[in-house]
């Protein structure tokens, strides 16, 4: 199927990209990877009358820590970017984790990760290793930047924060607290498949005890799932095996899968306990070394 007839537009700068929104209003859409929005237009789920392609705009496309510690990804930053990112392994390791099991290697190439967070796809890999991160979108608009956390920011199945005339220009981790470490575990029935459960994990320690944990869930619900419990249950313990033990038990209970082509309910449920125990279980024995 071939898209609806749509009006192209290339602006070179984002103040032209943000003109173009308040001319069009919602008739226009923001492309960037392409890689969620072109094929929905070709089954005609979507149907922009403008399409604004902002890869002209310049100086979107990188990522680089920021002074003092966190994260910057800009809108145009590809997957693949970062999955040969030679900063991501030492400073964000559950980001490091995740790029390689974004979808496939032709998607990797153009998709973007602020792309992937603006879909909202339940089963998107970003956004649970972002809510992990306890990161944040950050959207130009004519009245200047807001930034929005992540948490708040995917508002529901396929449903953004954004409003009519905001770009989502960069996404952003905050600096940590302590040794970052952590871990990104998808199950796919083969690679680019929708995850049947993904599990983003990423702590802070210091002198061996953890004293900031994010846990999120991908595939399991209407929306990415902070375990928030999980995360709680963490909290100053060195990953005994006890801890660990009981932070998969309430990552998998806040869990909210269906049952479907993937698996049932059930099995999804055991393989977010089964990521959650695998992942801490890896990262006690650099806890307690530090310690």
């Amino acid at each position: 199927m071939y898209p609806s007839r749509f009006r192209y537009e290339a602006p070179r700068t984002l103040d032209e990209a943000l003109a173009l929104l308040a001319e069009h209003g919602d008739e226009a859409k923001i492309l960037a990877g392409g890689q969620s929005l072109v094929p929905m237009m070709k089954l005609r789920f979507a149907a922009p009358g403008v399409l604004v392609d902002i890869n002209g705009v310049q100086g979107l496309a990188y990522h680089q820590e920021v002074p003092g510690g966190g994260l910057r990804v800009g809108a145009l930053c590809r997957h693949v970017d970062l999955e040969h990112s030679a900063i991501l392994p030492g400073a964000q390791p559950t980001m490091a984790a995740a790029a390689p099991l974004v979808a496939d290697p032709i998607v990797r190439t153009r998709g973007t990760l602020v792309g992937s967070l603006c879909h909202a796809d339940p089963q998107g890999d970003w956004a649970s290793v972002m809510l992990a991160l306890d990161g944040a979108v950050v959207a130009a608009s004519p009245r200047g930047l807001r930034t929005i956390p992540v948490g708040e920011f995917v508002v529901g199945t396929f449903q953004n924060a954004l409003e009519q005339d905001e770009i989502a220009v960069e996404a952003v981790v905050p600096a940590a607290q302590g040794t970052r470490s952590g871990s990104y575990l998808k199950l796919e029935r083969r690679v680019g498949d929708f995850a049947t459960a993904g599990v983003a994990v990423a702590l802070e320690s210091d002198g061996g005890r953890v004293v900031r944990a994010g846990i999120a869930l991908t595939g399991v619900g209407p929306a990415t799932i902070a375990a928030v419990d999980a995360q709680q249950a963490l909290l100053g313990s060195s990953l005994e095996p006890d801890v660990v033990e009981r932070a998969a038990e309430l990552a998998a209970a806040v869990a909210r899968p269906r049952t479907d082509h993937r698996g049932t309910a059930d099995y999804k449920r055991h393989v977010v306990a089964t990521f959650v125990r695998r992942i801490l279980t890896a990262e006690r024995a650099p806890a307690g070394a530090a310690a």
